[in-house]
């Protein structure tokens, strides 16, 4: 459902690529982990998708087409449009991404209100209520009332999943949704986003430098290193047979309670 063509990505301050020559596909309903070091280029990537990167201060080459659509030359205006609609974004800090002077609810439906402003209130409300039970966020009368900062860290992601899924897209961006997380609230979010596909059959294109987390969510793994895809294959034959000397480092170097690589 998501196709990347030869995607190239450089911005005008530096003088290599940011992403060079990446291609990649998630097919439907597919959880696809995106993994490497930091500066690896995967969020460049994620927002290239996304249509986020500031088109005067780069210079954007290849094809991103969803559903056959291209994104990555697609005007403003209809990128706007698909947002929401078609894609949606969890980033990795959900209180830097939320409005400390808004309420949770009216943060959640804004996807709403923006794309489909024509819809009641009572019926962006009905909505915005079963995203808040399909992330099992408590009491959704009383959340949707309250402010960001009445909510543990936990909450506050699966709020923003919520926003990210009340418009029903067919691909999810998760760019290093769980790392300001503890363990536990960690496990919890991946549990969340397993029942989310396999409920609604939503794509996803989940990013992490944490393998572990990627091991335990995805089926099937991509792995960059400095702009360049250099193995993609499923979870099992990544991490238990790496082709790419740098996959392989990065394999070896997931700490385990004794002390030994995962294989």
């Amino acid at each position: 459902m998501l196709e990347i063509k030869d995607l190239h990505v450089q911005f005008n301050s530096r003088d290599h690529e940011a992403v060079s020559g990446v291609t990649l596909t998630i097919h439907d309903g597919e959880i696809l982990g995106l993994v490497g070091e930091s500066g690896s280029g995967k969020s460049v990537t994620a927002m290239s998708i996304a249509g986020l990167l500031p088109r005067k201060q780069c210079k954007l080459s290849g094809d991103v087409l969803l559903d056959g659509q291209d994104l990555l030359h697609a005007q403003r205006s209809e990128l706007r449009r698909l947002h929401g609609r078609k894609i949606g974004v969890v980033f990795q800090e959900p209180m830097s991404s939320m409005d400390p002077l808004m309420r949770v609810g009216t943060q959640i439906g804004e996807t709403l209100r923006i794309h489909q402003p024509d819809m009641p209130k009572e019926e962006r409300h009905r909505l915005v209520y079963e995203a808040m039970r399909d992330v099992e966020l408590p009491n959704p009368e009383e959340t949707y009332r309250k402010y960001p900062h009445e909510l543990s860290g936990g909450q506050q992601q699966r709020a923003m999943i919520a926003a990210a899924i009340v418009s029903r897209p067919s691909l999810l961006l998760l760019d290093e949704p769980t790392t300001a997380l503890d363990v536990t609230i960690q496990a919890q979010i991946l549990e969340l986003l397993k029942k989310l596909n396999r409920e609604t059959g939503i794509s996803m294109l989940f990013i992490s430098h944490n393998l572990n987390v990627v091991r335990k969510l995805c089926k099937r793994v991509a792995v960059m290193q400095k702009g360049k895809l250099v193995e993609t294959g499923t979870t099992e034959d990544v991490f238990f047979r790496p082709q790419h000397p740098y996959t392989q480092k990065l394999i070896e170097s997931i700490p385990t309670r004794h002390g030994k690589e995962v294989r």
